[in-house]
């Protein structure tokens, strides 16, 4: 019988030399549910099934593909839904409302993309990993909460809010206050394995929704924590450890542009780290929108990776060509 050690052995070099050919596509949970909807399971699923068929398109193509995904704002109505039971039924934790998203956005991914690799002849094994992402306990982030998450609440409930849960709160003007929480940096996928092992007997692996189920861990033991980890910083951390060297990021805009918010605006065809990093300095990629994608790239190349291509949905096989989308490369 082989043993666990002399299988790593074997198993490490052989999932290196085949997912570097391959491709980590990272979805924006915002593509589920779009601007003005209510967020009808029925509209999820059309456009989980949109986002689905140029990745059926890419296995196909004979790319290896791994899928990581974002979970709002379906984990805010996760949390929504806690608030409007809690008389009934106790609320969850943050990081099991992540990992309820987590499951429900996977199972439809997988019904998706199983569906669309059917329509195309393909027979193939699509699953959504659960997957926990170990943070910091003494990241800053969590003396900082910045993180806006779940309903807006009236002046009158902020009170009793931060009194019986303890919640830092903001005041968002014209719409009322938000919860805010701590946004660590990812330092380890604890299913990092179990997404190799995927690989390995070609099953596509669906991972690390919403940035991963936020824990610590001491002395090898995990606890969930409330905090929202970045799912791009997610991604990108995943992409390293699995030896991939194409980071693909699919948001809402067609690429990345300079001076958005001007007349003056204009989408970057390609441009290179060290420009990213100047960009970032002039305050071109503000932090609530593109600055966090610009930074995971940069975190992603200078780690070895060789490009990373921000797109939308529709544009992701062109984007792949060259023809659409913004390339970052070293």
């Amino acid at each position: 019988m082989t043993s666990i050690s002399t299988w790593k052995d074997w198993l490490i070099p052989s999932w290196r030399s085949m997912s570097s050919e391959g491709v980590l596509i990272a979805l924006g949970g915002n593509a589920l549910i779009l601007p003005g909807e209510r967020g009808y399971i029925e509209e999820q699923f059309t456009h989980t099934a949109a986002c689905m068929k140029p990745v059926a398109a890419l296995v196909s193509e004979g790319k290896r593909i791994v899928i990581t995904h974002g979970n709002g704002p379906i984990v805010g109505n996760i949390l929504l839904r806690n608030e409007c039971a809690r008389d009934y039924i106790p609320p969850m934790p943050l990081s099991v409302c992540v990992a309820d998203s987590q499951g429900g956005i996977g199972a439809m991914m997988v019904q998706s993309l199983r569906n669309e690799l059917k329509g195309i002849g393909i027979e193939k094994t699509v699953s959504a990993i659960i997957t926990h992402v170990a943070v910091d306990m003494h990241d800053p982030a969590f003396t900082n909460p910045t993180k806006p998450i779940g309903p807006y609440y009236p002046d009158e409930q902020v009170v009793r809010e931060r009194q019986t849960s303890g919640w830092t709160m903001k005041r968002i003007p014209g719409r009322g206050w938000r919860r805010l929480v701590a946004s660590p940096m990812p330092r380890r996928i604890v299913e990092t394995e179990a997404i190799r092992a995927a690989l390995e007997i070609d099953i596509l692996p669906i991972a690390c929704g919403g940035g991963g189920i936020p824990v610590i861990e001491e002395e090898g033991i995990l606890k969930g924590v409330d905090a929202v980890i970045d799912k791009d910083f997610t991604a990108g951390l995943l992409c390293r450890e699995i030896g991939m060297k194409t980071f693909v990021i699919v948001t809402d805009v067609d690429g990345v542009y300079l001076n958005w918010d001007s007349s003056s605006r204009r989408r970057i065809h390609s441009f290179t780290m060290n420009d990213a990093k100047r960009y970032l300095g002039e305050g071109q990629f503000p932090a609530g929108s593109m600055g966090p994608k610009i930074e995971a790239a940069i975190a992603f190349l200078e780690s070895g990776g060789d490009e990373v291509l921000i797109t939308r949905p529709e544009d992701l096989l062109e984007a792949l060509r060259g023809n659409a989308g913004t390339r970052i490369i070293v």
